[in-house]
């Protein structure tokens, strides 16, 4: 197996606590392909049966819904490292929850639902990451679901402005994402998050400039 495809596997949850070689051992035993798709190929519509454990080890896809308005919500982005729906596999119900969408040429690592169960049921560790991360989407949707059920525009452009503070570890927040993708992350109108921010920045709250949002006074961002 090449080299970049193996440190890719070595970002996944699945496979930490493990080095590069333990890796490419385990893996060859494992019956896989990669699959490549070009810059804006769907991956899967909601509602698409899940019959693979797939893993992106290169490019970026977007994972987003429709609500019954009509309105596309961006629910996350995957890049490489990250599993795809995987707290599905197993599941009765085992259709994409998503719609999911190449952002660039991406390249991911497929194995068959069993090949998985079979690494879970032999390897410990394995069986303790695949928990970890079923534990760790929990903890993602929760935290999607309060910030898509908050009353207001200003309330949830607060909330991710706090809340990307606390995970950056500073009052200065660096975004990586545009304002059109970050108003499609919570479902509001990009003239909705640029109306808030303006708001904001009239009220003392914060400060912009370009992709970098400075925290000015948090009493004066009360949600």
């Amino acid at each position: 197996m090449e080299k970049d495809i193996i440190n890719a596997l070595a970002t996944c949850p699945l496979f930490a606590e493990m080095d590069f070689y333990e890796i490419e051992n385990l893996l060859d035993s494992v019956q896989y392909k990669l699959v490549t798709y070009a810059k804006k190929d769907i991956y899967g519509i909601t509602g698409t049966p899940i019959k693979y454990a797939d893993i992106v080890v290169k490019g970026e896809f977007k994972a987003k819904m429709m609500g019954l308005s009509g309105k596309i919500v961006e629910v996350s982005r995957l890049t490489s490292g990250n599993m795809i729906a995987p707290a599905f596999i197993f599941s009765k119900e085992n259709k994409l929850p998503v719609t999911v969408e190449a952002e660039e040429t991406t390249t991911i690592f497929r194995m068959s639902a069993q090949e998985l169960k079979r690494l879970i049921d032999t390897n410990e560790q394995i069986r303790s990451n695949y928990i970890q991360t079923l534990s760790n989407i929990q903890v993602f949707l929760t935290r999607k679901m309060r910030i898509l059920s908050l009353l207001t525009a200003r309330e949830k452009v607060v909330y991710f402005i706090l809340s990307a503070a606390k995970e950056q570890g500073s009052n200065i927040v660096k975004l990586d994402k545009s304002r059109q993708e970050i108003a499609d992350s919570f479902g509001i109108q990009k003239f909705s998050l640029l109306r808030c921010l303006s708001e904001l920045t009239e009220n003392g709250a914060i400060e912009v400039n370009g992709k970098t949002i400075k925290i000015l006074d948090r009493n004066k961002m009360n949600l």
